[in-house]
């Protein structure tokens, strides 16, 4: 027995309508990050024309512990590795494999968080907080800022799993699954150049 030829089309009108929705969810996603690149360049070149301005206090070399913010950007490095091990499992149709990739990617940027944390509490306790210089100033916005996005992106994937217990796999759950993809490794990108402009470089 064929199948009804009106309802093939409408299955398929359907899914035309979904990967047309994430298509321009993604353009739209684009801009987006666009817009927090200026965001972040505008931090960058703050902290460039402030980060000498020390006031008599600490300078880079004398409060960052480059071991520790090493450990800290391997935890975000691989969160990306395993976010992308994620996808793979989605693109299979794998949705226990993605769960499981998730919840890594998940602890491993809890674990980068629960860092960052620790580093400020440390400085501010040690009377270098943000009201110190103006080098702190900018070093503890661009860092925040940073950090605040790590937590949006930490809130939104929880919330992207359990719509995927309740939801299933389907195309809009696809569509919220890439653009959480594309703004988990702009953050990666985003961190590599703090680590390198700010610590590294902070060091010297």
């Amino acid at each position: 027995m064929h199948a009804n030829p009106v309802v093939e089309h409408a299955t398929e009108h359907g899914h035309d309508e979904h990967h047309d929705a994430n298509d321009m969810k993604l353009y739209g996603f684009w801009i987006y990050l666009m817009s927090d690149c200026i965001l972040f360049g505008s931090l960058f070149a703050t902290y460039a024309v402030l980060m000498d301005g020390t006031a008599g206090g600490p300078s880079g070399k004398d409060i960052f512990e480059l071991p520790f913010v090493f450990v800290e950007t391997m935890l975000l490095l691989v969160s990306s590795i395993t976010f992308g091990f994620g996808i793979i499992a989605m693109k299979r149709e794998d949705i226990a494999g993605l769960k499981r990739w998730l919840l890594l990617t998940g602890l491993l940027g809890l674990g980068f968080i629960a860092m960052e944390v620790y580093e400020f509490h440390h400085l501010i306790e040690e009377g270098f907080g943000p009201q110190r210089s103006a080098f702190l100033s900018a070093f503890f916005a661009l860092v925040a800022t940073h950090g605040l996005h790590v937590t949006f992106g930490l809130i939104w994937l929880t919330v992207c799993y359990v719509q995927l217990n309740s939801k299933g796999l389907n195309e809009l759950m696809k569509g919220r699954f890439y653009c959480l993809s594309l703004f988990w490794h702009f953050l990666d990108i985003v961190w590599i150049c703090v680590f390198t402009i700010v610590y590294l470089l902070g060091v010297i």
